[in-house]
């Protein structure tokens, strides 16, 4: 059995950054172009670029940055702060839900679930 979850980021004015904004970055980082990480992600530019400025507007941060001359881009140290934040967090909610999911959803030798019996309310 696989547990699968999406973890995001919000305030009142929606969402700060999440999953797709991750992929985003990291595609931006990769390529150098904020176009080509929308096609790798198949978005429009439009899409993508909406995107990094909503979350740049509601968090007070920038993110992309031009690197020099021409029209490679950049992650900002903010970005790049943000990026290993973010999956570090993931990471530790991954464990934690594993293992939730293993308290849960435990098995007997045989492949029955084990009847769960919840903790009281404290």
């Amino acid at each position: 059995m696989e547990i699968h979850f999406k973890i995001w980021l919000e305030d009142p004015a929606g969402v700060l950054f999440g999953t797709g904004r991750h992929q985003l970055l990291r595609a931006v980082q990769e390529l150098g172009s904020l176009s080509a990480a929308a096609k790798r992600l198949e978005m429009s530019y439009r899409a993508a670029w909406g995107r990094i400025r909503a979350s740049e507007e509601r968090m007070g941060i920038k993110l992309l940055e031009p690197a020099g001359k021409g029209r490679r881009l950049v992650l900002t140290p903010a970005a790049q702060n943000l990026l290993g934040r973010y999956e570090l967090f993931e990471k530790r909610a991954d464990a934690a839900i594993e293992a939730i999911a293993q308290d849960i959803f435990s098995k007997s030798p045989d492949g029955d679930l084990i009847p769960y019996e919840p903790e009281p309310d404290r």
